[in-house]
């Protein structure tokens, strides 16, 4: 059953005008009533695509956040063969929340690095709903090393709300994984790509979005905190979240316009969630993009390229 957001009400509307008539579509007004479907099927259509032709950035993080919205583990079923998971950081144990493994995309071995929400009750219950302990941040080092070793590409999927902020998380390190994560980014000899799926939210996105190419998909978001909890601090008033997100800049279009991503992903009309297997095929074709730009460069130069990449960021605003 599909679930709508507030601002979409006109098309629920509609759509379940269109639903009521299909019940309805037997005996001899069947074709009256077929007419009628199409008409406000074309209706609800033009007002879906009306709609997402121009959301606020407060709307674009609702979307962002929709639970039917394909997370980590639908790419990797889509784009990725033979996939093998890993668990386990070798220093404390196994975080859910993030997912890595080895595999093949497009016949090419790849490391796939990603954090994981869940889509039922228990699945977001068992991934913590993406928000990594340091032990996830851990097993991601790992898996870099690991790749850099034997010269395989990485890919990280981000979306995260940020890093878990429980005390247990902290008493463990929390900061610490964060900050080796994103060094271990940085130090890598070998093509790193990053694509934001949903929420790319502080620290906890950038430890494994630090890569030579950032693809962001056209509705998700990417910022150093939530737009509710800017605005429990500049504010002191949560409410004011439709207030931050506007002036936080959190966009996929804004945030090419400054340089802090390499290209945006088309979705589907209506967003990834309306259809998940067109989104993930965009993407993949995307990502095959990527890596493809890099392909060839030696180990000096891959490094070199994201350095010189992040330092950029920022020096034409000046």
């Amino acid at each position: 059953m599909r679930s709508y957001l507030d601002f979409e009400k006109p098309v629920a509307e509609l759509e379940a005008k269109v639903e009521e008539l299909r019940a309805m579509e037997t005996g001899g007004d069947a074709v009256t009533i077929t007419e009628d479907i199409g008409r406000i099927e074309a209706k609800a259509a033009q007002a879906l695509k009306e709609l997402y032709a121009d959301l606020t950035p407060w709307q674009k993080t609702q979307v962002a956040r929709h639970p039917q919205r394909p997370h980590c583990l639908d790419y990797i079923d889509g784009l990725i063969t033979d996939f093998v998971a890993f668990a386990g950081d070798r220093k404390f144990g196994e975080d859910h929340a993030i997912v890595g493994g080895f595999g093949r995309f497009r016949g090419e071995s790849i490391c796939v690095i990603g954090h994981e929400k869940g889509s039922t009750t228990e699945a977001r219950i068992k991934h913590n709903f993406g928000m990594a302990r340091p032990e996830g941040y851990r097993k991601a080092v790992r898996l870099m090393e690991m790749a850099d070793r034997f010269d395989i590409p990485v890919l990280a999927l981000v979306d995260t709300a940020g890093a878990y902020p429980g005390i247990d998380a902290e008493e463990r390190g929390q900061a610490e994984a964060i900050a080796r994560s994103t060094d271990a980014c940085l130090n890598l000899s070998v093509p790193n790509v990053a694509v934001i799926l949903g929420e790319g939210g502080s620290g906890g996105a950038i430890a494994l979005a630090t890569a030579n190419r950032v693809l962001m998909l056209e509705h998700a978001i990417y910022s150093v905190i939530s737009p509710e909890g800017a605005a429990s601090i500049l504010w002191r008033d949560s409410s004011k979240a439709q207030d931050a997100a506007t002036n936080m800049k959190i966009t996929a279009v804004d945030l090419d316009r400054f340089g802090i991503i390499d290209k945006i992903v088309t979705e589907p009309v209506g967003g990834a969630h309306r259809d998940p297997a067109a989104a993930i095929a965009s993407t993949g074709d995307a990502i095959a993009g990527a890596l493809d730009e890099l392909k060839g460069l030696d180990r000096e130069t891959v490094r070199r390229q994201r350095r010189d990449k992040f330092l950029a960021i920022g020096r034409g605003l000046v």
